[in-house]
């Protein structure tokens, strides 16, 4: 991957990608391409509706998702290229394309993946402001402003760091045209307190309930202590759980989120890895089916179904 290449513009025109080449792609609103739009319509209509430049995209941005980061071995730490876990782990937040290998045994996006790319990493960051964008706080060291919950670990210690940098000039210069940009509908608190908490507390055939390992607290710690004395989580507590399970979810999409997939068997589509108990054999168990809808927006209030 290389930060200079000669492709098809999705404007239709030979286009030359170096440096920081910015060109304006209005043809649509990023509806369209999460209606299931073709690749080049779904990405111009992302690019008009976000004011995202789709040709520093490729230069810029692509390749960091390729960029080596050391091993796991003792004599060279690090932590994954992006890749390694965000094309095949299929219910991660990111989801990129699988990579082409050519003849000469090295890897590369064709066009046609990049443009799904760009619809894909464009829902994570905030056009304009790169401070609110996901995609870089969630990398970042917590000390510098980070979310510092990537399950990737840290890949930039500052703000200072060349890729961030990059990302960031991407975000920043963006100008939002004013199409509108689909987005999730939220979630209700008072659902979740009554009823989608209640699901922490209960195991299934012998597992552990959720509340045994994610009671502690933490960036994972969707189901914290009960004040003593009671058994259940007050107001105050309840808010935080909240706040937490925020983090694990993608409103309006079940399968996006981590808080269903996770404990969801592999078989039945869930996540490839968790560390507890497989809860739900697929997404026909009531249970499931239930915390979708709520995720999906359907559910409010405090009257549970069954």
């Amino acid at each position: 991957m290389t930060a200079a290449r000669t492709r098809r513009g999705l404007l239709g025109r030979q286009t030359t990608i170096a440096g920081r080449t910015r060109r304006g792609l209005l043809a649509g609103l990023v509806g369209a391409a999460a209606c299931g739009g073709q690749d080049e319509s779904g990405a111009e209509a992302v690019a008009s509706a976000t004011g995202l430049d789709f040709e520093y995209y490729v230069a810029n941005v692509e390749p960091i998702f390729t960029k080596e980061r050391g091993g796991f071995a003792v004599e060279s730490p690090g932590g994954p290229s992006c890749v390694m876990c965000h094309t095949w782990q299929a219910n991660a937040p990111l989801k990129l394309e699988r990579l082409e290998e050519g003849s000469d045994g090295g890897t590369f996006w064709t066009e046609e993946q990049s443009r799904r790319n760009f619809v894909e990493v464009a829902r994570l960051v905030a056009p304009g402001n790169p401070d609110d964008s996901r995609l870089l706080k969630a990398p970042l060291a917590r000390s510098a402003g980070g979310r510092g919950q990537h399950t990737g670990g840290t890949f930039w210690e500052s703000r200072d760091d060349p890729d961030w940098q990059a990302l960031a000039e991407w975000v920043a210069m963006a100008e939002p045209t004013g199409g509108s940009v689909a987005e999730g509908a939220p979630v209700d608190f008072e659902f979740f307190r009554h009823c989608v908490q209640r699901v922490f507390l209960t195991g299934e055939d012998g597992a552990l309930p959720c509340a045994e390992c994610h009671g502690s607290g933490g960036a994972m710690g969707f189901a914290g202590p009960i004040g003593e004395g009671r058994d259940f989580w007050n107001e105050e507590e309840s808010r935080r759980n909240f706040e937490v399970a925020l983090r694990l979810i993608e409103p309006g999409e079940p399968t996006r989120s981590r808080l269903l997939m996770h404990p969801l068997a592999y078989e039945g589509g869930g996540d490839y890895t968790h560390n507890g108990a497989r809860r739900w054999e697929s997404m026909d168990d009531p249970e499931w089916r239930m915390l979708a809808a709520w995720v999906r927006g359907e559910r409010t209030g405090s009257e549970c179904p069954g």
